[in-house]
């Protein structure tokens, strides 16, 4: 399926609810094109768009799905680039505003396969997708996803963690029951966000944002941020545990794969795809992407699991993020045992 094209929303005409829109952290991400090369020794770089709520944004995009991003970038060339570069990949950029006196962030990364990926973030004086505002939300389109995608990053600071649990609160615990429909909260724990990187000073308001959410999604580390459990099985119980409308829990394991509960009993455990692993950072995006589609599809537990796992595998690959996100014909080709396609040429 190819992305869907949209038209400008002018607050009342009738619009066809997105798929998915996800909230939150957007960015520029600066890759080395040379892999195991210190980072004060790279001379040359890619550019991409990157940020959690945006790569998941294009991930399902490129499965086909109908896409927005709520957040913010500086009114700067690097914000010109990344509603560029939403646009090209077919995801809604309606609800990304600017704002004057903050630069948008930039990301730097090594790359040392197959398992080590510092990350460097530029987000300072502050991250313009940290001053997302309750009162700025368009609601009724939040409100009417079939998916809505949220994260730990748009919980870490004010006003966006007002915002976030504005948000949420819209939602609400009914959309448990929709067909289709689902409230996801990507636990995303990134310390260096944090006053302190205390997992203390986070744990309310993860509590409060999984009371809303019906779907949980996170590594052990996350999982142990969020409930104080690390044991998959235990950590689920917990997520399933930790709010009234959560339904599903989906604890990612790194190398061993993924395990995943439902409050009806069902659970599943998928092991990862085999791969040489190029750049793992993309991964988990590539992974939320294709849930949020299994999860649109209606596909059964396990069958979403081995999608999403394909996906993420795909992208581990691949240099970039955004641009690395696999399209459908790709997943079925990993998914039948067939070798990992190489990557589009990018322009």
């Amino acid at each position: 399926m190819e992305p869907h094209s949209y038209e400008p929303h002018d607050g009342c005409a009738p619009y066809a609810p997105h798929d998915l829109i996800a909230m939150g952290r957007i960015g520029v991400d600066l890759y080395p094109l040379r892999a195991g090369v210190p980072l004060a020794q790279v001379e040359t770089f890619g550019r991409f768009l990157g940020g959690s709520a945006a790569n998941v944004a294009v991930a399902a995009a490129r499965l086909g799905r109908r896409t927005a991003v709520v957040t913010r970038t500086g009114t700067d060339p690097f914000g010109d680039y990344l509603h560029r570069q939403l646009r090209e990949f077919g995801v809604d950029d309606r609800w990304v505003t600017g704002v004057a006196d903050l630069p948008t962030p930039v990301t730097f990364c090594e790359i040392f396969p197959p398992d080590d990926f510092p990350l460097y973030f530029y987000r300072q004086p502050k991250a313009p997708d940290l001053e997302l505002r309750a009162q700025d939300l368009d609601l009724d389109a939040i409100r009417s996803a079939r998916i809505f995608w949220m994260t730990g990053t748009g919980l870490c600071a004010e006003p966006s963690r007002s915002a976030t649990l504005a948000a949420l609160e819209a939602r609400g615990a009914g959309n448990a029951g929709s067909t289709g429909t689902a409230t996801v909260f990507d636990l995303d724990w990134r310390p260096m966000f944090w006053a302190g990187g205390d997992p203390a000073e986070a744990r309310p308001y993860y509590a409060e944002a999984l009371r809303h959410a019906t779907v949980a999604v996170g590594n052990l580390d996350e999982c142990e941020v969020a409930t104080g459990e690390r044991e998959p099985h235990a950590a689920a119980r917990a997520l399933l545990a930790a709010g009234t409308g959560v339904e599903l829990a989906v604890v990612k394991q790194g190398p061993k794969g993924v395990f995943a509960a439902h409050r009806d009993g069902t659970t599943a455990a998928c092991p990862p795809v085999p791969v040489d692993v190029f750049n793992g950072l993309g991964a988990g995006d590539a992974f939320g992407g294709a849930l949020c589609h299994g999860l649109l599809a209606g596909w059964d537990l396990e069958h979403t699991l081995r999608y999403a796992n394909a996906a993420g595998a795909i992208v581990a690959t691949r240099l970039a993020c955004s641009s690395a996100m696999p399209r459908p014909a790709e997943v079925e080709q990993v998914l039948a045992g067939g070798p990992v396609p190489a990557q589009e040429p990018t322009t």
